[in-house]
């Protein structure tokens, strides 16, 4: 195995293997995306799991499973919750960033939905959108017929997966220091777990 292939990879002592939790508010969409990136059992075991949670309950249910790895004594080393803004009443989401944030659980939020991350990689969008013609958009891009649950989105769009990691920072910074997750739309911070699984990859 040649380590040396991945340019995102970082050095990590084999003792120092991390156990990671990403838990998704989505059924599909989003632990199909996550689950496809090849990271190292050397180094890292990811454990992704679709809850088909609103919100509230998502973070809360996260929280609840870090303090139970805990009390057995088999911590997460880290535990990222993803969810959407869609349709869920704004104070709730900024409440719910805020929680889980007050519990040391990473926050990956995506405004309106998750989908903005998939149109990032192929140009830069800054107009507020609804879920239905992100998958408009997406067919159009993609050049065949968008399917939300599809298990292959990460192996089609993973070399343009650089351009949508800009795009999606250089969102983030038009907001500034003012952003505000529940009202900025679109935004997404998906970009940062994919940095950080990145560096595991094999």
């Amino acid at each position: 195995m040649n380590h040396q292939s991945n340019p995102y990879r970082r050095h990590v002592p084999r003792y120092s293997i991390k156990k990671v939790l990403i838990v998704c508010e989505g059924e599909k969409t989003e632990p199909n995306y996550f689950k496809a990136f090849q990271t190292s059992r050397e180094l890292i075991r990811v454990e992704v799991l679709g809850l088909r949670m609103n919100t509230d309950s998502l973070v809360q249910y996260a929280i609840q499973l870090k303090k139970d790895a805990e009390m057995k004594k088999e911590s997460y080393a880290e535990v990222w919750c993803v969810f959407d803004r869609d349709s869920f009443p704004e104070h709730n989401f900024n409440r719910a960033i805020q929680i889980a944030k007050n519990n040391q659980i990473k926050r990956v939020y995506s405004n309106e939905s998750f989908e903005i991350w998939y149109i990032l990689h192929f140009n830069f969008h800054q107009t507020a959108w609804d879920r239905n013609l992100y998958k408009k958009e997406l067919t159009k891009l993609l050049g065949f017929k968008y399917k939300k649950n599809d298990p292959k989105m990460y192996a089609k769009l993973k070399d343009k997966q650089p351009i949508a990691i800009k795009h999606a920072k250089q969102l983030l910074e038009n907001y500034g220091v003012n952003h505000n997750p529940e009202s900025d739309n679109p935004c997404t911070t998906v970009h940062i777990l994919v940095e950080f699984l990145n560096n595991y990859i094999e």
